[in-house]
């Protein structure tokens, strides 16, 4: 993925990396459906289940047909996050530490 900072400008027809946070749980096998997104399920400690999916997506359409997707399984959107390189790699030990516990 190519380093992009906030001032980067976006085009509509360009991949970008995304993090994408819906209440309720989506099971991974979905990921294929959704962009090839990874997708993980957190139980935090008032059992609030929240999904996070991240990735690149291929361009702005295909983010749209991600949330069209979401919108269709009726699990509500809490944020959608433009990533750089950094975050990507944030999200990646975040996850690993997951898959550790």
């Amino acid at each position: 993925m190519a380093k992009r900072s906030r001032k980067t400008k976006l085009k509509m027809d360009n991949p970008a990396g995304y993090r994408i946070l819906v209440q309720g749980a989506l099971d991974k096998s979905w990921s294929d459906r959704l962009s090839g997104l990874e997708i993980t399920v957190v139980t935090e400690d008032d059992d609030f289940v929240v999904t996070k999916l991240w990735g690149e997506v291929l361009d702005q359409a295909a983010l749209f047909g991600v949330l069209n997707a979401l919108y269709d399984l009726h699990l509500p959107l809490i944020s959608v996050d433009l990533l750089n390189d950094d975050d990507v790699y944030t999200i990646y030990k975040q996850v690993q530490e997951l898959m550790e516990a």
